[in-house]
């Protein structure tokens, strides 16, 4: 068995994936590919901590610019995390694998409160943590929830799933002459607006000098960059 190069990560889904060709809702379908995807990698040893985006169900900033009240929309937006993540949780422990669901926002009769050091116990026992309802504060993304939660767990790289393999400096499904980048810097990413985190995201890793991997999340690429393969871009200190 390969050597490993990041034993403990956190992995970052956007909800819209979790929706498969409906592109909103949950298709059960979609949810089980990509849970046998992490299946594999969980059966590495990985400890694994997730955060999934609820933008298949309700997304609050889209919500704010058509008139609704920022705050109260982002904390729906939270609770669209929440369905994804109990979604997840139940396909994952089906096929096998021992999960817990922690939310930011208190809800006991669906899933325990997130504390660090509780999630960091979870980790260690081999279970998989999902962490929901983003930081349970309006005007913060998924994204600054997993550099957050990243920082929190003690991961040692953040790893974004996406339908691309990699980050390009334009959108490779509009232009053919998109050009594939193996490795930029933080502020390289932030500079040139390649939408990889927002920036509040980027700043948390930067500073904590936490590797971000953009790869595809089917296919083997995420198991590939774990073990240290030139898969995808890694976003780091140049």
């Amino acid at each position: 068995m390969a050597e490993l190069k990041y034993k403990r990560v956190l992995l970052k889904l956007s909800g819209e994936a979790l929706a498969g060709e409906q592109k909103t809702g949950i298709n059960p379908e979609s949810v089980a590919e990509i849970c046998a995807e992490i299946g594999k990698v969980l059966d590495m040893g990985i400890e694994m901590a997730l955060v999934i985006g609820g933008g298949n169900i309700f997304r609050g900033l889209s919500a704010s610019a058509k008139g609704m009240e920022r705050s109260s929309a982002d904390y729906m937006g939270m609770l669209a995390t929440v369905l994804n993540a109990l979604a997840v949780q139940d396909v994952l422990e089906k096929q096998g694998h021992p999960t817990r669901v922690l939310s930011a926002l208190s809800m006991q009769e669906v899933c325990e409160k997130y504390i660090r050091r509780r999630a960091l116990r979870h980790m260690e026992k081999g279970r998989v943590v999902i962490c929901a309802a983003g930081t349970g504060n309006p005007y913060f993304t998924t994204d600054t929830t997993a550099a957050l939660r990243g920082m929190e767990l003690q991961c040692d790289a953040i790893i974004k799933a996406t339908k691309v393999d990699g980050v390009y400096d334009k959108d490779p499904q509009k232009f053919s002459d998109a050009v594939k980048y193996d490795t930029i810097s933080y502020d390289e990413t932030l500079a040139r607006r390649l939408g990889v985190m927002d920036a509040t995201a980027i700043a948390l890793v930067r500073e904590n000098r936490v590797p971000i991997i953009v790869c595809k999340m089917m296919g083997g690429d995420i198991l590939r960059a774990l073990r240290g393969e030139q898969v995808g871009t890694v976003v780091g200190e140049q």
